[in-house]
């Protein structure tokens, strides 16, 4: 079986090889002409199969241009979708881009399944005795909440209630109802006003100083502000 299980294993990478050739064809291949968005939607695609494929420093180079592309032409989900491939990468300047998605994926009304995707990578990445996996947590049921609704919305609150609860276990051994209730008052996650900020706190920590986006002009722009 473990000879089966190789083959399989060199089947599959072999296929990711086929499509990162195809992928850097196709990219190639675009007319000096052709719209931002599918070269950057390329150079994420590619992303990713490097990624498969363990070349995580050439993964992050070609993220990291897209995600420059994303920001001057504004096309906020496909920035995210960058930062989640150089978080992926593995490499220095990995949480940092992982901030950095978070924030735009929170900022932003973009796909919810793929804000819970990046604010699920803060959970991972936590300790467990810390109150920003809780924050990330109760945040990615907010998004779910806000921009989801009929069968997307059942999957996703199904999945992020579960994320809490785990969270909530492993951050105080928290095992029933009652015990659930008291927890997530007492870190008041039940007020966005609350947690929402700490979450800002939290991002601030993956970030540090090395902000590759203006906030300050991104959020100018937006409505109400």
């Amino acid at each position: 079986m473990d000879a089966d299980s190789a083959e399989d294993a060199e089947v599959s990478l072999d296929k990711i090889r086929q499509q990162l050739a195809a992928a850097l064809e196709e990219l190639k291949a675009l007319p000096k002409n052709a719209h931002p968005l599918q070269r950057v939607e390329l150079q994420v695609k590619i992303a990713g199969t490097l990624v498969d494929l363990q070349r995580g420093s050439e993964a992050f180079d070609v993220a990291r241009e897209a995600f420059e592309a994303c920001i001057a032409h504004e096309y906020w989900e496909d920035a995210v979708k960058a930062c989640n491939a150089m978080f992926l990468a593995d490499q220095p300047d990995s949480l940092a881009a992982l901030g950095q998605g978070v924030w735009l994926s929170v900022t932003f009304p973009i796909d919810p399944e793929l804000s819970v995707i990046m604010l699920n990578h803060i959970v991972d990445e936590t300790p467990d005795d810390s109150d920003g996996a809780a924050v990330a947590a109760v945040t990615a049921r907010y998004v779910v909440d806000m921009r989801s609704e009929g069968k997307q919305h059942d999957d996703l609150a199904f999945y992020v209630n579960n994320l809490l609860a785990t969270v909530a276990r492993r951050h105080s051994k928290v095992e029933s109802q009652q015990q659930f209730d008291y927890w997530f008052n007492k870190l008041e996650l039940n007020e966005p006003g609350k947690f929402l900020p700490r979450l800002r706190n939290v991002v601030d920590v993956l970030v540090q100083e090395d902000w590759w986006l203006d906030r300050d002009a991104i959020w100018a722009k937006l409505p109400d502000q």
